[in-house]
């Protein structure tokens, strides 16, 4: 790690911690929308788009705070770059939720549940690597764990696909094949996020 020599603003890492936050309780609320009935769908899609709109007010504030602070924790572009991905990611869910949702999908593969849980364990991951980006050396272990997970997600949705395309008729392979893409989309993220640490980790070294 490069020595520093004066304090720094530390508002910047709590909004990422706190948009990682909400992927993992974006990640729960999918959990339910799983296991739902059809009669709740709405309530808890409307979850999922309170947490991306969260997630978007933690993106302002870290803007603001960006162009406000004499000397941030990490570069002003590393910041960024984290920011819109961890928001984005939110984005994702809200679209998985949504396709539940529009395409009243109640019949869920287990497959599908294998990768929200990859998911899950990568958002968990991701919120603890947030509130250490004080510490990157901490931080290696979490960037490989992540990369590792992600390719398990990568190969559980190829086998959610082929599944799916045995098991349905067009029709329904599409709105089902929604859903599991949005799911691999938002563990891609979780990826990009690591890679970008990891990135930090070698400039700052």
């Amino acid at each position: 790690m490069k020595l520093r020599l004066f304090p720094q603003e530390t508002a910047g890492l709590q909004a990422l911690a706190s948009m990682a936050t909400h992927v993992t309780a974006g990640t729960q609320t999918l959990a339910e929308l799983l296991g739902a009935a059809r009669g709740d769908f709405a309530s808890l899609a409307e979850s999922l788009r309170q947490h991306e709109a969260a997630s978007s007010s933690d993106f302002a504030t870290l803007l603001t705070g960006m162009r406000t602070s004499f000397i941030n924790p990490l570069p002003r572009e590393d910041l960024y770059a984290l920011g819109q991905l961890l928001n984005e990611t939110s984005e994702i869910l809200t679209g998985a939720g949504e396709a539940i949702e529009l395409y009243s999908l109640d019949r869920i593969p287990a497959r599908v549940s294998d990768q929200l849980e990859i998911l899950s364990r990568q958002a968990e991951l991701t919120v603890t690597a947030m509130k250490s980006l004080n510490d990157l050396d901490s931080l290696e272990d979490y960037w490989l764990e992540i990369l590792r997970l992600a390719k398990r997600a990568d190969h559980t949705h190829r086998v959610v696909v082929t599944e799916l395309l045995d098991a349905h008729s067009p029709t329904t392979f599409v709105k089902y094949r929604a859903l599991a893409d949005q799911l691999v989309f938002a563990s891609r993220q979780m990826r990009a996020v690591a890679t970008h640490v990891g990135s930090i980790i070698v400039k700052e070294s």
